[in-house]
């Protein structure tokens, strides 16, 4: 009888052991540190190269030329196609001269008739002119064949611009460039024919691009000839190259009610190509001080937008209050809060909270040394 108290004795020692057992781990465990969370972290970008207000448009040769013939007649090759480059002079479409040639060769015969005309009345002229003399004739008669002598003189020389006119249409069956450039149209094909100055193709020149946009009538009386402007091609996003305001159009478009405007690319060593879709950035002398930030970066502080930002020596993030002045395509521009030196948190700011540790990254999951 006096066994089984002791047996009940040595179990509840047992489990009293294991209890404290127990509890001696679970505290080892929560006494273990906490394993910072990866997190990305950028740098403010300073916003005095941002601009106000944003337009995407084309880029354009400064000069842009419809080359077309100074005669009429059926094209008899196209000799370059689009997209080549070409110098001043070469021959780009050459046209039948047949029909050229035989004006031509119709305006030589008048001519050589004309002169035939001519030489018979200075032939003439002169033996009136010796006959009077000798008085065998009146000085009316010298005077008639005075006139005819000056008209025939007048004949020939309307026959030899006839037939430099003639010469001149025959050179015209060649189209040649006027200007070093890029063929960027061809309007006209081989067999067509073509009246004077119809367009056959388009010279893009060599030299300045411009970006052509178009500006709302109710935002024209902001700009002016000569403005600084920033422009970022759409195929090579975050190369910024500096331009300024050329060219405003004087008449609103009738259709759109916008405003032609021309942007001219500052000299550099990358320039787009023509055709590609650019944006052009306005400068906004407010915005120099603005700090521009992802979008994914902002968060709320009690219903108004802050961000995380990263403790340089603890790494430990706190929201700081900002504020924003506008919200742009490449992010959110802020009046103030933070600066370009402050590191922020740019996503999955909503799984923070204020005082965690985190481990900082960039965008390549590399670790950032703060």
């Amino acid at each position: 009888m006096s066994i089984l108290p002791h047996t009940l004795k040595i179990a509840a020692a047992a489990v009293a052991l294991a209890a404290a057992v127990s509890l001696s781990g679970c505290n080892s465990h929560a006494a273990a540190p906490e394993v910072p969370r990866s997190a990305l972290v950028a740098h403010p970008q300073n916003a005095a190269d941002m601009h106000a207000e944003v337009y995407s448009g084309d880029v354009h040769a400064r000069y842009e030329s419809q080359l077309g013939f100074r005669v009429n007649g059926k094209i008899k090759a196209r000799l370059v196609d689009v997209g080549a480059h070409v110098r001043a002079g070469q021959a780009l479409a050459e046209l039948d001269p047949m029909d050229l040639k035989l004006q031509a060769t119709s305006a030589q015969a008048t001519l050589s008739s004309a002169r035939a005309n001519r030489d018979l009345a200075q032939s003439e002229y002169n033996r009136y002119h010796a006959l009077l003399e000798k008085h065998f004739i009146s000085q009316t008669q010298i005077d008639t064949q005075n006139n005819t002598l000056k008209a025939a003189q007048a004949q020939v020389a309307q026959a030899e611009a006839a037939l430099a006119v003639a010469q001149n249409q025959t050179e015209y069956t060649i189209l040649r460039a006027d200007h070093d450039g890029m063929i960027t149209t061809i309007h006209a094909e081989t067999g067509q024919v073509v009246a004077p100055g119809q367009p056959v193709a388009t010279l893009a020149r060599d030299g300045d691009l411009e970006v052509e946009i178009a500006v709302p009538e109710n935002r024209i009386a902001d700009y002016a000839r000569g403005m600084p402007a920033v422009v970022e091609a759409w195929a090579d996003a975050g190369r910024h190259l500096q331009g300024h305001l050329r060219e405003i159009s004087p008449e609103a478009d009738r259709m759109t009610r916008t405003y032609r405007v021309r942007v001219t690319l500052d000299a550099g060593d990358t320039q787009p190509k023509l055709g590609q879709t650019a944006r052009v950035y306005f400068a906004d002398a407010a915005g120099a001080a603005r700090q521009l930030i992802p979008l994914s970066a902002l968060h709320e502080k009690g219903g108004a937008p802050a961000v995380w930002v990263v403790d340089v020596k603890t790494h430990q993030v706190h929201l700081a209050p900002v504020d924003v002045a506008a919200y742009r395509e490449q992010g959110v521009l802020l009046a103030g809060g933070v600066d370009a030196q402050q590191w922020i948190v740019t996503a999955g700011v909503h799984k923070l909270r204020d005082g965690e540790a985190i481990s900082p990254v960039d965008p390549q999951n590399r670790p950032v040394a703060l």
